[in-house]
């Protein structure tokens, strides 16, 4: 399997991986973190997919997908973080004031798990960080160590997979997400 990443420019690509199956439910789509709160609570149902379809036209895009032949079967979110709510959130750390760049959601499609998308993700979204000039890259993930961690609350993903794309320790945070602590990991892209 050849699993290709590529900027998520295609918003039907991004609705198969992030999509609700009713069109009418109100479901993330990797907006909680990317726009304020507010919006966040008023965009209702379809207008949320409206909302990432006109992202998706954005320069740059909304962030990665990857893809095993024509058929899309992972998301990364990347982009900068001062665009994103991690740029004031009180229980992620700044660990200085370089502008970097964040990825804070890593989904896999259901059938197409523990194949490496993943790392490809992770990887495909540093490699679009740093084409866009990103100096460092940042993610949050999950430190469970062996532990299980529920599969929808693993978005961030898991810290081990971000030290094997070469992300180091950068922080400590107060973030907690499923009983799971999250930490601050980077890589410097300089």
């Amino acid at each position: 399997m050849a699993i290709e990443v590529r900027p998520a420019t295609v918003f039907e690509d991004v609705r198969a991986v992030l999509g609700p199956k009713s069109p009418t439910a109100t479901v993330c789509w990797c907006l909680s973190y990317r726009i304020p709160s507010k919006l966040n609570n008023e965009l209702r149902g379809p207008a949320r997919g409206e909302y990432v379809a006109e992202l998706c036209h954005a320069d740059p895009p909304p962030g990665v997908l990857a893809y095993d032949g024509d058929e899309p079967v992972g998301w990364a979110a990347v982009a900068p973080r001062a665009e994103t709510s991690f740029a004031r959130n009180r229980k992620i750390p700044h660990v200085d004031d370089l502008p970097v760049w964040c990825v804070w959601c890593v989904r896999v499609r259901p059938g197409h798990r523990k194949q490496g998308i993943s790392h490809a993700l992770i990887t495909g979204a540093v490699d679009f960080a740093r084409a866009h000039g990103a100096p460092a890259v940042e993610a949050y993930p999950l430190d469970n160590g062996d532990a299980r961690v529920d599969l929808t609350m693993a978005y961030p993903g898991l810290r081990k997979n971000f030290e094997r794309a070469g992300f180091a320790h950068a922080a400590d945070t107060t973030s907690v997400l499923s009983g799971h602590p999250r930490v601050l990991m980077r890589l410097d892209l300089r």
